[in-house]
């Protein structure tokens, strides 16, 4: 048996989902104090100036503390249902997919939030690996419960759920710096759609 490590935003789908779920599941008034707060950050961003991290950690709490855990999780079931198949790149779901009809192990391994890519995932029958929220009372807090699941702790998270030499081989799918730890773990790296074998 192989094993099949897939990130998600980029590399399954054609763009990022993490602010395409923010404006599917945030009042129009919310919307528009997140455009005004984080607009100003948006430079910084681009110039790498501020991380993808924090600027996440930021957008979250300001789109979704206070809000209803059980509304959230709805509206992440929906996303997965309705906005996801748009976004899927066939390549890599084909991919996808051939691994996880010959019985591999296949896990997607992604920073986006587990409360849409865990359900899309379980349609495809395959294990997932994201990014939590944190719920107090019923409701978000607004924070994430634990580590976003991107660099490093993406190589944790695998690790925690098995052990990947004890598989045949490792495969994996990645598209930006963040998935470097993923990638190190494979014996075949597909980055950006293309094979990957760095120097040493």
């Amino acid at each position: 048996m192989k094993l099949a490590l897939f990130d998600f935003d980029g590399t399954l789908t054609t763009r990022e989902t993490f602010a395409a779920f923010l404006r599917h599941a945030t009042p129009p008034l919310r919307r528009t104090l997140a455009s005004v707060l984080l607009l100003p950050l948006v430079p910084a961003y681009r110039r790498g100036w501020l991380s993808g991290v924090a600027m996440r950690a930021m957008a979250t709490r300001i789109a979704l503390s206070g809000r209803d855990a059980s509304d959230i999780a709805d509206a992440g079931e929906a996303f997965a249902r309705d906005v996801i198949p748009s976004l899927l790149r066939p390549d890599a779901i084909a991919a996808l997919r051939t691994h996880r009809d010959a019985g591999d192990r296949v896990i997607v391994v992604s920073g986006a939030f587990e409360l849409y890519v865990a359900p899309w995932c379980a349609r495809e029958g395959v294990d997932c690996l994201a990014s939590r929220l944190e719920i107090r009372h019923g409701r978000l807090s607004g924070q994430y419960l634990g580590p976003q699941c991107v660099g490093e702790e993406k190589a944790v998270r695998v690790r925690a759920l098995c052990d990947p030499t004890e598989f045949a081989s490792v495969h994996a799918w990645g598209d930006t710096p963040e998935d470097a730890a993923l990638l190190a773990l494979a014996h075949r790296r597909v980055y950006r759609g293309k094979e990957w074998n760095p120097t040493p």
